[in-house]
C-alpha cells in the first residue's frame, strides 16, 4: 500500500498538507484561499481558544462582538492604517441578487450608498465605539477581547498558515497613560510567550518589529517568533502599541482627574488558526499530527481488541474501568470500539491524528493484569500493569509535554546562529537557514538590500539585548544584533 504522508526530507510542503488531510483537520473549499475546519481542527483550536480566553481573563479582559461590516470611510480615517490594509480588503458594493434565466445576478439597483469592507481587523470600528464609552478617567482602562473571523485578500495561501478568512482573537484596550498603554502591549505579550511554550510546547524568541514590518497604525509592535522544522521562521503573535494615533483619528477624549481633555492611548494583540499550522510544524512527523497533551482534544485512546462475542464482553468491561478511572483524572480519553476496523488500521489512524497515548487492551491482557501503552511523540511501546495505571498515565502525559518542548527547543538552538560578515550571512541562510544574529544599522534601506538579495527578513529586534557592534552590510554603527530568518 502506498504511503500516504509523504516524508518531510522529500517534499516538505507535500509533507504538510498530507499531516492535516490524515488527521482530518481542514480541507480546502469551494472558495479559493479559504478553508473548512473540520472537526478535528477545531477542537484543537477550541482548546486553544479556552486556555487563551481563560489567560485573558486572568488579566482582567472581558469578551465583547463587534461588527462584521465596517463603512469604507472608518479605514480613511487613520491614514498608515488605510494604507496597510488597503490590498487586503474585500468590498461589499450591493445588497441583493435578482433572478434571472440562468440563476441569480448582482441587482444594479441595490448599490449602497457607501461601501463596506469585510472585517480585516476591528480598530477602526471599535475605536467609534470607545468615542461613545469614554468620557471621564473614570472610564478607564477599557480592556475587550474579540473572538472573530477576519477577512485578508491572499493570493498565496497554505491552510492554517496563510488563508483568506482566518479565526483569531484580536483585544482592543484603552488607557488614560502612556505608561499603562505600553505596560499593556508587553503584558499580551507575555502572555502569548507563555501559551506558545507551556501550551504548545513551542519555543518563541521575543521582541519588537521594525519600523517597515510594524502593524498598519502602531507605534511598535511586539511579537513571538518560532522555527519550524524546515527552518523558516512563523510570526506567531503580535502585540501593538497604538499610542494616540486611533484615539485622535475617531476623537476619542476623556476628561483626566486634573479636569484637562486628553486623547486615550490604546493597544491592540492577536493570535489566529496560524498557530494551529505552527504546531503541526514544530513537532509532527513522518507519521503524522504530533499534539502536545495540554491541547490535544483527546489524550488517550483505548484500542480494545477482541475474537469472540465473550471477549468483547470481557475486554469492553476492563476497558470502562480505565476510562472510568482517566476520566476520574480530568484526562481526555475516548474508547474507540468500531467493530469494522482492524486494530493496526485504528493504530495508524490514531498516530495520523496526533493522540498522546494509545491504549491496545486485548484478552491476554485481561489474563495478566496489563495493557499496552504506546506513546505518539516517541512511538515506543511497553507492557504496563493495570494497577497505578491512571497515575502513570497522568505522568506520561506531563513528561511528552516537557519532551516536546525540549525536543523542539533543542533544534532551534542548533538552527540559530551568529555571524559578523554578510558573506558568512549569505553563506548560512543558503545553506543551512533557521534564525541568524546579526548586526544591522538601523536602516530600512540596509533591511530592503538583505530581503531582496537573500529573502530573510529581519524577524524581531530582540528585547533587552544590547551588543554595540558594526553592520554586517554596511560597517555603519549598529546598537545591537537582530534575528533575521527566512519566512512563511
Amino acid at each position: 500500500m502506498a504511503k500516504k504522508i509523504t516524508d518531510r526530507s522529500e517534499d516538505y510542503s507535500q509533507w504538510y498538507q498530507d499531516v492535516i488531510r490524515e488527521a482530518k483537520l481542514a480541507d480546502h473549499s469551494p472558495v479559493r484561499g479559504c478553508m473548512v475546519i473540520r472537526p478535528n481542527g477545531y477542537a484543537l483550536w477550541e482548546n486553544m481558544k479556552e486556555a487563551l480566553d481563560g489567560m485573558f481573563k486572568e488579566t482582567g479582559h472581558e469578551n465583547a462582538y463587534f461588527p462584521l461590516f465596517i463603512p469604507k470611510s472608518f479605514l480613511s480615517k487613520e491614514a498608515q492604517h488605510v494604507e496597510g490594509f488597503a490590498k487586503e480588503c474585500a468590498v461589499v458594493t450591493h445588497s441583493r441578487l435578482k433572478s434571472v434565466d440562468d440563476g441569480v445576478e448582482v441587482d444594479p439597483d441595490s448599490r449602497l450608498e457607501e461601501e463596506l469592507i469585510v472585517r480585516p481587523t476591528s480598530e477602526t470600528i471599535i475605536w467609534d465605539a470607545y468615542r461613545n464609552w469614554i468620557q471621564s478617567y473614570r472610564d478607564l482602562p477599557i480592556l475587550i477581547n474579540q473572538w472573530a473571523n477576519v477577512v485578508r485578500w491572499e493570493m498565496r495561501t497554505r491552510l492554517f498558515l496563510r488563508t483568506m478568512e482566518f479565526l483569531w482573537q484580536e483585544g482592543h484596550t484603552a488607557h488614560a497613560t502612556k505608561e499603562e498603554a505600553v505596560e499593556e502591549t508587553e503584558r499580551m505579550l507575555e502572555v502569548y510567550r507563555t501559551f506558545a511554550e507551556e501550551y504548545m510546547a513551542m519555543p518563541v524568541k521575543t521582541g519588537v518589529k521594525t519600523e517597515s514590518e510594524r502593524f498598519a497604525g502602531a507605534v511598535e509592535t511586539y511579537c513571538i517568533e518560532t522555527l519550524l522544522q524546515d527552518n523558516k521562521a512563523l510570526q506567531a503573535g503580535t502585540s501593538h502599541f497604538l499610542g494616540q494615533n486611533f484615539a485622535k483619528a475617531f476623537d476619542v477624549k476623556f476628561q483626566s482627574s486634573e479636569g484637562s481633555h486628553e486623547y486615550v492611548w490604546a493597544t491592540s494583540w492577536g493570535v489566529s488558526t496560524r498557530l494551529v499550522g505552527g504546531l503541526i510544524m514544530t513537532h509532527s512527523d513522518d507519521q503524522g499530527l504530533v499534539i502536545p497533551p495540554r491541547l490535544a482534544p483527546t489524550q488517550v485512546v483505548i484500542v480494545p481488541i477482541w475474537k469472540s462475542d465473550e471477549q468483547q464482553e470481557n475486554v469492553l468491561e476492563y476497558c470502562d474501568t480505565i476510562i472510568e478511572e482517566l476520566k476520574e483524572l480530568d484526562i481526555r480519553v475516548k474508547l474507540d470500539d468500531r467493530e469494522n476496523y482492524n486494530p493496526g488500521w485504528k493504530f495508524a489512524e490514531h498516530e495520523a491524528s496526533g493522540i498522546p497515548l494509545r491504549i491496545a487492551v486485548g484478552p491476554r491482557d485481561l489474563e495478566n493484569h496489563n495493557v499496552e501503552l504506546a506513546r505518539r511523540d516517541t512511538l515506543e511501546k511497553n507492557i504496563v500493569d493495570r494497577d497505578g495505571l491512571g497515575e502513570r498515565i497522568e505522568k506520561t502525559l506531563k513528561q511528552i509535554q516537557i519532551d516536546l518542548y525540549d525536543s523542539a527547543k533543542k533544534r532551534i538552538d542548533e538552527n540559530t546562529h551568529t555571524v559578523d560578515s554578510y558573506e558568512e550571512f549569505k553563506e548560512v541562510i543558503d545553506e543551512k537557514g533557521g534564525f541568524i544574529y546579526a548586526h544591522w544599522d538601523g536602516s530600512s534601506e540596509t533591511e530592503e538590500k538583505i530581503k531582496d538579495e537573500t529573502k530573510a527578513t529581519i524577524r524581531c529586534i530582540p528585547l533587552n539585548e544590547g551588543e554595540e557592534g558594526k553592520c554586517m552590510v554596511t560597517g555603519k554603527p549598529s546598537r545591537q544584533k537582530v534575528l533575521f530568518a527566512r519566512s512563511y
